[in-house]
């Protein structure tokens, strides 16, 4: 029998800081029709003739920010997360790592299966709550690989774990580090989106954004909404640290544009928390799996900033899963579940 493939794959990352590479990844993350879901005639002027020559320059200096001696943390937390994997599973199993954009790519992880003659292939997009933009883009790139093979083996995805107990539980072990309850305000800051893209996922089309807190709680009408997702997400970590409704707050972070997101954004959730007098921040971002520039560079420093000249005084990041051993034991035991209907959903 052949071995079981699993492939991990985590969103990417510049090889450097370099803005020539920079450039490389932003090219290629934002020119995916998921990303930014316009025309392509529109989405490439846009992107190749405005947002990558103007936006590299500057991102690459906050890369530079966050990368150390280990070079990117996101791609170094993600190779550790594979490894404990795989680890954990023994030789039974084949587990490769993938950055859906750049390195390493979706299509070497994959030929490294290929070669090793897998009998089946299971895929755990790295993104808690479903997206066209992620987890989609993930499984519709997996699909456009394994589908020109002459054999194809049997595939499997995993396209959400946003109420998945350990996740839960070990950010809420890495919250209880820093005493919530000595905090005015929790964050819980996801990354952001369009909400055309929501209302892309409402099928019926009489849910989404038609109230005001229609993501607020978790319904069979909303179940694949991210959104809602996240709301979810927030709940059930405030749930397992005792937090009560009035002292979270959900936020969304990460705009490009001027076209609506999904709302609140986290910058205008910090001007109202410092209006009301709030000092001690504590944020969450359960949408990583890793430390990343969203949470090392966006929360700890520019939110920080930001929440410090408005009258504030700190802005706690609570580490993400990263290497943790519980986490790790958590995503061998979604491999070894993975008919469970919990964690199967065919709508991408």
């Amino acid at each position: 029998m052949g071995k079981k493939g699993v492939l991990l794959v985590n969103l990417g990352t510049p090889d450097s800081p370099e803005v020539s590479d920079v450039k490389r990844y932003l090219d290629q993350f934002l020119m995916d029709e998921r990303v930014i879901d316009i025309p392509a005639f529109n989405r490439t002027l846009l992107v190749k003739g405005i947002i990558v020559p103007f936006r590299s320059p500057k991102t690459a200096k906050l890369y530079k920010e966050i990368w150390d001696e280990n070079g990117s943390p996101l791609l170094y937390y993600s190779k550790i997360q594979a490894a404990m994997v795989q680890e954990q599973l023994g030789p039974e199993y084949h587990v490769e790592l993938a950055m859906r954009y750049q390195n390493p790519s979706i299509d070497s992880a994959l030929a490294n299966m290929k070669a090793g003659l897998v009998e089946s292939i299971q895929v755990i997009p790295l993104f808690p709550q479903y997206a066209s933009a992620s987890t989609g883009s993930v499984i519709q790139k997996v699909m456009e690989i394994v589908g020109t093979w002459p054999t194809i083996p049997p595939v499997s995805f995993v396209t959400s774990f946003h109420d998945n107990e350990v996740m839960i539980e070990t950010f809420a072990d890495n919250a209880r580090k820093f005493q919530p309850e000595t905090y005015d305000q929790i964050l819980f800051s996801f990354h952001g989106l369009p909400e055309r893209q929501l209302k892309k996922c409402d099928h019926s089309g009489s849910h989404c954004l038609k109230s005001e807190n229609c993501c607020a709680t978790l319904t069979d009408v909303n179940k694949f909404c991210y959104s809602a997702q996240c709301h979810d997400t927030a709940r059930l970590i405030a749930k397992s640290l005792d937090i009560p409704a009035e002292k979270y707050s959900v936020c969304f972070q990460s705009r490009l544009g001027k076209e609506p997101w999904v709302q609140p954004y986290t910058t205008d959730t910090l001007k109202d928390l410092a209006a009301k007098g709030k000092k001690k921040l504590l944020v969450f971002c359960p949408a990583f799996v890793a430390d990343c520039l969203e949470t090392l560079y966006e929360v700890t420093v520019e939110y920080g900033e930001e929440f410090r000249a408005l009258g504030g005084e700190e802005v706690q990041l609570v580490p993400s899963l990263n290497d943790s051993p519980k986490w790790i034991e958590g995503l061998v035991k979604m491999v070894r579940d993975q008919h469970m209907p919990k964690y199967t959903a065919l709508d991408v």
